[in-house]
């Protein structure tokens, strides 16, 4: 087979290219809103999901597990010969979000009083999304695509926690992920 060192590369340039692109979409038009891309994310959920259904039905059995293999996660057949470059892309991208805690905080108090405060509302956003994209784009070519994983464990964290400070919350929600 092909190299998994190049296939992963490959498959994380694609996803970092499309997210891109979709951010760039969705977020440089008029309306700007963070729940266009929410909705945007659940309408290609339901799409993908869709779409592995409809091949389910027209695939022989034996070839719709090869598929479902790579289209659904899975923690045990991680290749561990990638571990060390995305170990290094996580550590860094790990950095530079620590660094930018407080300013997660004066984001969540909304466009306006972030402004008003001196941070770039809508460049920081696109930092944060793109930090984001980073991380998920390694992840995904290791374990294959895990749908909404992230909502749920930021919502639990902030639910069992008294504070909404993110350098509590992240680091939490980061603990909820590995149990």
């Amino acid at each position: 087979g092909a190299d998994p060192l190049l296939i992963f590369v490959a498959e994380t340039t694609i996803l970092l290219v499309f997210s891109g692109l979709l951010y760039k979409w969705i977020l440089s038009g008029a309306a700007r809103s963070p729940h266009l891309l929410m909705l945007v994310g659940i309408i290609f959920g339901i799409l993908f999901r869709s779409l592995s259904s409809f091949l389910q039905r027209v695939l022989d059995p034996s070839e719709f597990l090869i598929l479902q293999d790579r289209l659904f996660a899975s923690f045990n057949t991680v290749d561990t010969s990638l571990l060390g470059i995305t170990t290094v892309v996580v550590a860094l991208v790990t950095v530079v979000i620590w660094r930018m805690l407080p300013v997660f905080d004066v984001l969540a108090l909304g466009k306006n009083h972030a402004t008003a405060l001196g941070v770039d509302h809508h460049r920081m956003i696109m930092v944060t999304l793109g930090l984001v994209s980073v991380l998920i784009a390694v992840s995904t070519p290791l374990v294959g695509p895990v749908t909404f994983f992230g909502l749920l464990v930021a919502n639990l964290a902030y639910l069992i926690l008294p504070t909404s400070r993110h350098a509590v919350v992240l680091p939490v929600a980061t603990l909820i992920a590995v149990i």
